[in-house]
């Protein structure tokens, strides 16, 4: 499946709420996904986002690490479903705006959180996502500057 469709899935069922156990899961496959992503990239995207793209995979890996991985059925995965990357740019846009909600769902369950593990369980997710989001910018930065080099290339 198409990295945008999947990543609307995430933003929609992270949008839908649920209790704490249900968010915690939308977090995980969230993070799974932009490991996923970040992944395809690192082996078969445009070659100066390859490096961040590593970066990506390895810090949001570490978001599904601190977390409980959630008990899945395997095509429940939505990060095993990704098929296809499209338009780099489109996607990390997309990308970016769900680890975005995935942090402010975090700072929500931790202020509600009734035990100390739940707290640091998301402030660690939180920095994991807050990291990776940077990832995620840090690599349209570097697609807009390739952009803008194009045309001066051209013209030269």
């Amino acid at each position: 499946m198409d990295a945008v469709r999947l990543i609307v899935t995430s933003r929609r069922s992270l949008a839908a709420g649920g209790d704490a156990r249900e968010t915690l899961a939308e977090v995980w496959q969230a993070q799974a996904l932009a490991q996923a992503i970040g992944s395809r990239l690192a082996v078969a995207g445009p070659p100066e986002l390859r490096g961040e793209a590593l970066g990506l995979t390895e810090l949001a890996g570490r978001g599904c690490g601190v977390l409980d991985p959630p008990e899945l059925a395997p095509d429940e995965l939505r990060a095993g479903q990704l098929t296809e990357l499209g338009d780099a740019r489109h996607t990390l846009m997309y990308l970016g705006g769900l680890l975005g909600e995935v942090g402010i769902a975090l700072v929500a369950l931790a202020s509600a959180a009734d035990d100390e593990g739940t707290y640091w369980q998301c402030m660690e997710a939180i920095d994991a996502a807050d990291e990776s989001r940077d990832r995620v910018l840090e690599m349209l930065r570097r697609l807009a500057d390739r952009e803008q080099a194009l045309p001066e290339r051209e013209a030269g």
